[in-house]
């Protein structure tokens, strides 16, 4: 799956405690990186002050430019907006008093992909990618969005809205537009559940300038309350144990190695709110997020103790087991900010991590250790200045600091590399047997819609040994489809699959062992020399980031630039970064590593790590095309050592042929034409013992080498 905006493994043994301890506190300080990436430099320092808080899970990472020309959906193209009309009469309500209110595509724990009853600015403003923010004022409303979305959402926006275009020159983030457009002394609202506390932060600083002022509306979200009776329920779907075979590591172990990290940053709590990072920690995975094995719910794990903030409804009596040997107690989901404020009055120490955590609970623990203190000078009167002194640091502190689970989870151990291994082999053989059978269709002139091919994709996952769901929905996009970078065919509106197009096809599936994501892009006719050249080149870049030999802690944005040479050689480029982090039985999508433009992620990568390599080049309303495998980032052997430190490659996790009919063989160089002949290699050795009859025949078929005249 293409890129996101966003944010490993010696050979550990992940068995003991300590050991993990080791593996959590690399994140709890700053990574060395190589000589070459000094962050202690200036230049560094102001651009981590200025862009830390650009990251997978901020509310504020998508820089909002806009469209000079939108080309409009034809459908209900002039008829008044009744959604904004309604969201607009709430403004003036007493209690509420706004001018502006942002909608962000994120529930209260910073998820990129949601359940669709917080689906709120997809209901609001009928876009519905996965990333963008509306902004409602009273006589205007806009959609800011990255290069991913821009076609879907030219086709999906209404008259009463203004695309703002992600990546292109010109105009303001959206606290940037708001202050410019608002009244002196505006009121701009937003739901504090849906901001990390770092956006929250931003948007208030950015809006003071001009005089402006945020409020937190705590009472109800707007959206939901014009959404009423046809919004749908919360998802209740029961939460399964992540068994140990898989996971690697047991419950127990994970705990006593965040809590010995507590101690050492001094702090007696951590609020852990990002829904995979509770996933991996507690040994667990749900069903309430589509395509994402999550569930809802917040952890809070303490020195002495942890408590799990979920529907209760959701927990059978083996995951109640589960729990109660790790010492997790279960307390009602909605409970959490009254233990946070709790824990305030009780003077514990809490670890945030305000790039995550939503400006609610930030807000209510800051808040409580206020009134904390207020209490505590008013039993201070009359004392002697001695006593006063002697007791001037009790009381309850903040301990800001990214969560020291994000890269635990980020560099696998041992049992979860071979869950991925063994799983993108199974999802291999299925993707042979879905592309035999696409090929004899559409040579038989059977018409297939986009949909159909990826309903029939789905059929030969759900049969292989631990299939569990899609990973994301699937992109299967005909011709020009294709260049809608983020595609999601619709029964009721999309293409049949043309036999004299491009397809793209970017598909990923959920197994109990590990996590798959694959694109490939193939023509059943005869492409173009255009299209060759085209595909030839993101080919090329695939293989320069598959083979790229790097010094360890190196940030992923230095990596972006192999992805992309060869298309920057004739003008050509693309507006999605080049690799995203995948989680292991988990997210598909997951940082804090990442390789691409946006160089203000500087996550060195480590090896253990999981990253896709997914460079494409899109033509509008043409055609579009990607190549994706998943990489383990692993040691390179090489002879020599600069500057004392290791250096680091990649190892496949993905095997399944990539379309020799669409590569023009006088643009790769020998060595390229080698990669390509050693990659086929190695699928047909993997693969085909999965396999047998016109399947194994189709491989053998498509794994045959180049010959370079």
């Amino acid at each position: 799956m293409h890129s996101i905006p966003s944010q490993a493994i010696r050979p550990l043994s992940l068995s003991s405690s300590s050991s993990t301890s080791l593996y959590l506190r690399s994140i709890s300080s700053t990574f060395s990186i190589s000589p070459y990436f000094n962050l202690q430099s200036p230049v560094f320092a102001a651009i981590s002050r200025r862009l830390r808080r650009s990251t997978l899970r901020s509310c504020s990472s998508i820089t909002a430019k806009p469209s000079s020309e939108i080309r409009r959906n034809r459908t209900n193209n002039d008829e008044p907006d009744s959604k904004l009309r309604a969201l607009r009469d709430l403004f003036s309500k007493p209690n509420i008093g706004i001018d502006a209110y942002i909608i962000p595509s994120q529930d209260a724990h910073q998820s990129e992909f949601i359940a669709e009853c917080y689906m709120r600015r997809a209901y609001i403003s009928g876009f519905t990618g996965s990333a963008g923010t509306a902004v409602v004022t009273n006589d205007k409303a806009a959609l800011w969005t990255d290069g991913r979305y821009f076609l879907q959402a030219e086709k999906q926006l209404n008259s009463s809205w203004t695309l703002m275009r992600a990546g292109n020159h010109g105009v303001p983030t959206p606290s940037e537009w708001l202050a410019d457009i608002l009244a002196p002394g505006g009121v701009v609202g937003i739901d504090p559940f849906l901001f990390s506390a770092d956006a929250a932060e931003d948007l208030k600083e950015t809006i003071s300038r001009k005089n402006h002022k945020l409020v937190y509306l705590y009472d109800y979200n707007l959206v939901d309350a014009i959404w009423k009776d046809s919004r749908s329920k919360p998802p209740r779907g029961p939460i399964r144990v992540h068994d140990l075979r898989y996971a690697g590591l047991d419950v127990a172990s994970k705990l006593a190695s965040l809590r010995s990290e507590l101690k050492e940053a001094g702090s007696s709590a951590i609020i852990i709110s990002m829904l995979d990072e509770i996933a991996w920690l507690l040994n667990l995975r749900g069903s309430d997020v589509p395509n994402s094995p999550v569930m809802y719910a917040y952890l809070l794990v303490e020195l002495d103790g942890a408590k799990l903030f979920v529907d209760d409804c959701k927990v059978t009596s083996e995951v109640m087991d589960h729990l109660k040997t790790a010492g997790v107690e279960l307390r009602p989901y909605d409970s959490i900010i009254s233990a946070i404020e709790n824990l305030a009055e009780k003077g514990a120490n809490l670890w945030l991590d305000t790039s995550s955590i939503n400006a609610a609970i930030a807000n209510a623990y800051r808040s409580a250790c206020d009134k904390y203190f207020i209490r505590l000078g008013n039993k201070r009167k009359g004392k002697s200045k001695t006593s006063e002194t002697s007791n001037s640091q009790v009381g309850p502190t903040g301990v800001y600091k990214s969560s020291p689970i994000s890269m635990a989870k980020a560099i696998k151990n041992y049992a979860e590399l071979e869950g991925m291994r063994n799983s993108h082999l199974r999802d291999a053989a299925a993707l042979a047997q879905f592309w035999f059978w696409l090929e004899q269709e559409i040579l038989n002139g059977v018409k297939l819609t986009e949909v159909e091919v990826a309903d029939k994709l789905l059929e030969f996952r759900k049969k292989q040994d631990g299939f569990v769901d899609t990973s994301f929905d699937t992109i299967s996009a005909s011709g020009a489809n294709g260049a809608i970078i983020h595609y999601k065919p619709e029964p009721s509106d999309c293409s049949v699959v043309d036999a004299n197009k491009l397809f793209l096809l970017d598909s990923g599936a959920q197994y109990v062992d590990g996590t798959t994501d694959i694109t490939r892009t193939v023509h059943f006719g005869e492409p173009t020399a255009r299209q060759k050249e085209c595909f030839t080149r993101v080919l090329q870049g695939h293989i320069a980031l598959d083979q790229a030999v790097f010094p360890q802690d190196t940030p992923g944005f230095v990596l972006d630039a192999f992805a992309r040479s060869s298309l920057w050689k004739i003008g050509l480029d693309y507006r999605h970064g080049t690799g995203h982090g995948v989680g292991a039985a988990l997210n598909v999508h997951e940082g804090p590593q990442s390789i691409s433009f946006r160089f203000g992620n500087m996550t060195g990568l480590h090896n253990g790590m999981i990253v896709s390599n997914e460079p494409g080049y899109y033509e509008d309303h043409s055609f579009g095309i990607r190549i994706e495998n998943l990489l383990i980032v692993k040691d390179a052997n090489t002879p020599n050592h600069f500057g004392g430190i290791g250096y680091l490659g990649f190892e496949k996790l993905t095997f399944v042929p990539i379309q020799t009919k669409l590569v023009d063989i006088t643009l790769l160089s020998a060595s390229e034409v080698n990669w390509l002949n050693d990659y086929h290699s190695q699928v047909w050795e993997k693969v085909s013992p999965l396999l047998e009859g016109s399947a194994s025949e189709w491989l053998w078929n498509n794994t045959q080498p180049l010959v370079k005249s």
